[in-house]
């Protein structure tokens, strides 16, 4: 799996290309950014999945949280049908008040893809995390156990 993480919409545009004609198999994952850029990223034809960038620092909105994605994206994710990964593993690591805001965006998330139909998934290095601990919290955070069991079957 090839992860793009470039800002430029032309640069991603030309490296997707590249990666197609060198290898169609090949799955090509989109690390996300700000909105705009996340709404024409899943307009582009060939990837296949979307991670929700755990990293940036983005202050939430008044009614909404700053989650890389909202309720237009999720319905564009699965009319293309675009995964939508989160990275475990950077959650996991953050202090306990980072902790509960990326939660809170991940709860917000699970409802938009439960809400539009999208696939959800799991990205991790860490081996030694335990898929039922996983399919717990996500059950915990609101998702229905079609989708935890399809984000653990997908994800790893």
């Amino acid at each position: 799996m090839q992860i793009l993480n470039t800002p430029n919409l032309n640069e991603l545009r030309k490296q997707i290309q590249k990666l197609q004609k060198a290898d169609k198999s090949e799955k090509i994952a989109i690390l996300s950014q700000d909105d705009d850029f996340n709404r024409k990223a899943l307009e582009i034809k060939g990837p296949s999945l979307f991670i929700i960038n755990e990293s940036l620092q983005i202050k939430d909105y008044m009614k909404q949280r700053a989650s890389g994605l909202n309720e237009v994206l999720a319905k564009l994710a699965k009319s293309r049908n675009i995964q939508i990964a989160i990275e475990i593993d950077k959650i996991i690591a953050k202090d306990s008040k980072e902790k509960a805001r990326a939660l809170a965006r991940l709860i917000q998330n699970i409802m938009l893809c439960k809400k539009a139909g999208t696939k959800l998934s799991f990205i991790s290095e860490n081996k030694e995390l335990d898929k039922k601990d996983l399919q717990a919290l996500f059950l915990s955070l609101g998702a229905t156990t079609k989708q935890a069991q399809e984000a653990l079957k997908e994800g790893f």
